[in-house]
């Protein structure tokens, strides 16, 4: 399931290249065994795989509601900024062009302080009878 994972991210990574390019190019934006706070990933559940990738837009000075994943993901912030934030007060300030592993199974929200829209593509690693996302 990793490796599944980590092909379709370089998929979508390298099919973001202009037309007629002459050369290939792929950069490395994030690899951890941690989420961005420093707590530890799980292991990947069982079961038959599904990922789901997901584009969220966040208006300006607006939040979204404080929330949980069960699954690993991780996701690019596309445009705008975002702050991310958890149950225990730690923050993570993010710019357009940063990367994201996120937390699993711990309450956080996510608040746009600026004045364009928040854009961040997420690519989750779950299974078929999982959900992505639970609001608190």
């Amino acid at each position: 399931m990793k490796n599944l994972f980590l092909s379709l991210l370089l998929v979508a990574l390298l099919g973001c290249q202009k037309e007629g390019s002459q050369t290939s190019t792929s950069e490395l934006l994030i690899e951890s065994f941690q989420s961005w706070n420093g707590d530890s990933l799980p292991a990947y559940p069982s079961g038959k795989p599904k990922i789901s990738i997901v584009k969220v837009t966040i208006p300006p000075h607006s939040e979204l509601p404080k929330h949980y994943h069960p699954v690993i993901n991780a996701g690019v912030l596309l445009s705008g900024e975002l702050t991310v934030v958890d149950s225990k007060g730690n923050t993570l300030k993010m710019k357009a062009g940063d990367p994201i592993i996120e937390l699993v199974n711990q309450v956080h929200y996510g608040k746009n302080e600026g004045n364009v829209p928040a854009e961040i593509v997420v690519f989750y690693a779950g299974t078929e009878d999982t959900q992505i996302v639970v609001k608190e």
